[in-house]
């Protein structure tokens, strides 16, 4: 029987979710922002703040699956609610004088944290719209993430610059425990959570995770991930940095650069949303419409890193900071939604974990690879050139290895396959089983009439 959907409701939670994503990215790229200054006050090396920013990556990967695997079970309402207020209380100690060794547990807890955001973010959103309507608020809540990174930007640096860096974390503390209060009192499961989408996957299945991790579009969208990543890593460590260190701007002219990538995003990813679904509905496979659309993007982001470097500073070089930190990031939503559209309802919440934790490994290897590179550059220009360019070519590879990967129609086959022939064995069983008994009725009866002829 089909759900009523209360889709004002439905667009409340996601404008929640979006709020929610929006606080995650913040709390991610503050410490980028306030690079400079942590450097400066700490007396640190770059290879130093790469680690602080890999650091964050941790445990990111791990809460992520583990946490996944709680919202098969858990209300996302719950997890998100418990999320947000730990981010919060995670922040506070960076209000006051800290070390390095205090600064770097904080963020690897927060790290924690925050690992489980988007996948808890985008299964709640689920539960509240069917597969063919998923691409464009999926876009949404991936626009959070680009409104954290950049939008706040300005803000968080003018904070920075007359107030210190010490009290950005101390406002983004305070907007997280608002947030949560919002939450409770607006936060609600939608109703679709045990229902199958138009997927065609049976919302009692249960496929192996064997089978749905090593599946083409799976991996596929892992690989994409994983590049699209790298380059958010690089976005939310080290590119203020490289603007003021590498291109010699001042801090709040580059906080205003570091908003255009965010802004692209906020602009190009409904309008591929858009652009993918009008594909799906118009009967191009998802293979098209989703995977390849999403692959192109990450292609093209590549292209733009490894020309970014190379182009001299002007409108030139700040297009393609925009684009190349920018266009990548629509994988994320379609990505996901691939995940979705192969999962059984009752492992989606554990599969998107999983995606994410995957992707954001990318986090944990990207900033201190960058440190070292520019650290034994001849120069930090030199260095950060060399830098973006080794990633470019490192993004535009994967992208073209997930495009060839990616397969939903094949692999749902695949798993229908693998229902059917368990159906077919369950029912093969009962057919034997029920024979059997009736063998051994007609038995009894036949040696009951034989002892009545004897009598």
């Amino acid at each position: 029987m089909n759900e009523i959907v209360d889709y004002r409701r439905a667009w409340v939670t996601v404008g929640m979710v979006f709020l929610f994503m929006l606080i995650n990215f913040a709390d991610k790229a503050v410490i980028g922002l306030s690079s400079t200054s942590i450097i400066k006050e700490l007396g640190l090396t770059h290879a130093q703040f790469g680690a602080l920013g890999s650091a964050f990556f941790i445990l990111f990967s791990i809460s992520g699956v583990a946490v996944g695997f709680l919202s098969n079970r858990i209300s996302t309402k719950a997890i998100m609610l418990t999320m947000s207020i730990v981010w919060a209380i995670t922040l506070l100690p960076m209000a006051g004088t800290v070390t390095f060794t205090v600064l770097l547990a904080s963020r690897i807890v927060l790290g924690a944290a925050e690992g489980p955001a988007f996948p808890i973010a985008l299964h709640a959103v689920y539960k509240w719209f069917g597969d063919a309507k998923r691409a464009v608020p999926s876009s949404v809540v991936a626009c959070g993430a680009a409104f954290g990174t950049g939008v706040v930007a300005p803000l968080l640096t003018w904070i920075i610059v007359h107030f210190g860096w010490h009290a950005a974390f101390m406002v983004l503390s305070v907007i997280g425990f608002c947030w949560a209060i919002l939450w409770v009192a607006l936060g609600k499961d939608g109703p679709l959570d045990r229902r199958a989408g138009k997927s065609g996957v049976d919302s009692t299945l249960k496929i192996p995770y064997v089978r749905l991790l090593f599946s083409r579009t799976a991996l596929g969208v892992f690989i994409a991930g994983f590049a699209a990543y790298w380059i958010i890593a690089l976005n939310i460590v080290w590119l203020a940095n490289y603007l003021v260190r590498g291109l010699h701007l001042t801090p709040s002219y580059a906080a205003w650069i570091v908003l255009l990538p965010s802004v692209m995003q906020l602009i190009l990813s409904p309008i591929c949303a858009f652009i993918s679904q009008h594909m799906t509905n118009a009967g191009y496979s998802s293979r098209y419409s989703r995977g390849l659309f999403g692959c192109a993007c990450v292609a093209i982001a590549g292209v733009a890193m490894i020309c970014l470097p190379l182009a001299p500073v002007g409108p030139l070089k700040i297009a393609l900071i925009g684009l190349s930190f920018s266009i990548g990031s629509v994988v994320f939503p379609l990505g996901t939604t691939l995940i979705g559209e192969i999962s059984p309802p009752s492992q989606r919440g554990a599969m998107l974990g999983i995606t994410n934790s995957i992707h954001t490994l990318a986090g944990l290897i990207a900033p201190v690879a960058m440190g070292v590179i520019v650290d034994v550059g001849v120069d930090p220009v030199e260095g950060f050139r060399t830098g973006y360019v080794s990633a470019g070519l490192l993004v535009v590879t994967l992208g073209l290895i997930a495009a060839c990967l990616i397969d939903p129609t094949s692999d749902l086959g695949r798993f229908r396959r693998l229902g059917f022939e368990a159906s077919e064995n369950r029912d093969d069983h009962r057919n034997h089983l029920a024979d059997v008994q009736t063998a051994n009725s007609q038995s009894k009866n036949v040696f009951a009439d034989a002892r009545g002829l004897a009598q």
